[in-house]
């Protein structure tokens, strides 16, 4: 097959492009496979692709930031997606072109504004595939009404979990489309893996309101005050740095909790480590905790929509306590700084189970997705519909109703808990 993906920019740090580059170098064992990146603002990405990946941008930030039609608005990139303001006319432009140009049998879109493109877009005999790499309860009301419409256009759309693949199928109403989860992929790390000997706790992140490093760092903070010789540092940037600094000086952690900065790979930081973490108030999948399993490292998690659940065996590989509970994280940091042969057992055992996202697994699944649309779009064959949806169909309007209502009261349901997000 020759498959080229379509990504917001290939020349930032993100999970996306993480595991965009992962995939697109594990296909390009058997197939040909390019990048298309909508944006170019350096001269390098700054992660690694595999040589055998071609990579070509459409719009060169350093030399058409002020081309007349890039002043003008987007009219096919939706203007409720959150990176609307980015894209524009020559945007628009340069999308089409690609797309009616490309020679593919396999377009796969990296975000909802372009997999709308390709909805809308693409020539009908390739196989328009739309990534998910966020979640259909995550997206505004506005933007899944846009999605409702436009996915009609694809032939297959992936979520990066089980949970999020059912809410599609129950929320989208997409007749005709399939709806299937293909998890991130990781590759076998380097190094050894962590011996769990060391006295360090380590997270990655942005530091981001999401990423919610305050339950983190106060959960920490019981850690410190009962094995002082412990450490925490927290990888990343981000606009939270100057509040997290401030919090970790408050809570007189300096000597303790440290912000490290970014660190790319972050292969190298988690082996030093003996414990992850991942502190977040929603996550689509969990890179980093996959990441950190994979190099030997159990891995303390919210229990937060959609991915921690997904990839965390709670009490053997690693533990999940509720979002938002300084204390019960603090209380499960301590259960396994405690008990050094209990950490190390969690350890291995995350080593062990981590390797269901190993690039050759997930890979393999992903082709049999690909050929199996590949196969039904030249037969037009149709995904069979999934049982009783047609008594939980809506209108548009309907759903539009049931997403605000929806949201209101997710609102007011933090608003009487208290969370400060």
């Amino acid at each position: 097959m020759k498959i080229s993906f379509l990504l917001h920019s290939a020349y930032a740090i993100g999970g996306t492009i993480t595991t965009t580059f992962n995939l697109a170098g594990a296909l390009a064992e058997r197939h040909d496979v390019e990048i298309v990146s909508v944006f170019r603002n350096r001269e390098r990405p700054t992660f690694t692709l595999d040589p055998r990946v071609r990579l070509r941008p459409l719009v060169d930030l350093r030399e058409e930031q002020d081309h007349p039609a890039h002043r003008e608005p987007a009219r096919v990139f939706p203007g409720v997606e959150g990176r609307h303001t980015e894209y524009s006319r020559l945007t628009d432009e340069r999308i089409a072109e690609c797309l009616a140009g490309t020679d593919a049998e396999v377009v796969i879109g990296t975000r909802p504004g372009l997999n709308v493109h390709l909805a809308r877009q693409a020539p009908g005999h390739v196989l328009r595939v739309g990534q998910e790499h966020l979640t259909w309860d995550h997206h505004s009301p506005q933007l899944r009404t846009v999605l409702r419409r436009a996915y009609r256009g694809l032939d297959l759309l992936t979520t990066v979990t089980e949970a999020d693949a059912r809410a599609y199928r129950r929320g989208a109403w997409l007749p005709g489309v399939r709806v299937e989860a293909v998890p991130n992929s990781v590759p076998e790390p380097v190094l050894p893996p962590s011996d769990g000997s060391a006295r360090l706790i380590a997270a990655a992140g942005r530091l981001v309101p999401m990423k919610d490093y305050e339950t983190l760092i106060r959960g920490f903070a019981h850690v410190a005050a009962a094995h002082p010789d412990w450490r925490l540092r927290i990888y990343g940037r981000g606009e939270e740095r100057d509040r997290l600094r401030a919090l970790i000086e408050r809570l007189g952690l300096s000597d303790h909790a440290f912000l490290m900065g970014a660190a790319v790979p972050m292969e190298a930081e988690w082996v030093k480590a003996s414990i992850a973490t991942a502190s977040s108030n929603f996550e689509p999948f969990g890179m980093t905790i996959v990441e950190a399993m994979r190099c030997g490292v159990p891995v303390v998690s919210t229990d937060c929509a959609h991915g921690p659940g997904e990839i965390i065996r709670d009490g053997v590989d690693g533990r999940l306590v509720p979002v938002g509970d300084a204390d019960a994280f603090g209380a499960a940091l301590l259960d396994l700084v405690r008990d050094d042969e209990r950490r190390r057992t969690m350890g291995k055992a995350a080593l062990e189970n981590s390797r269901r996202f190993a690039p050759e697994t997930v890979v393999a699944h992903a082709e049999r997705l690909l050929a199996d649309a590949l196969a039904a779009k030249a037969a037009g064959r149709r995904p069979p519909r999934e049982p009783h949806a047609a008594s939980r169909r809506l209108t548009a309007g309907g759903h539009s109703a049931h997403d605000l209502a929806y949201t209101a009261a997710s609102r007011a349901v933090r608003t009487v808990r208290g969370w400060r997000r």
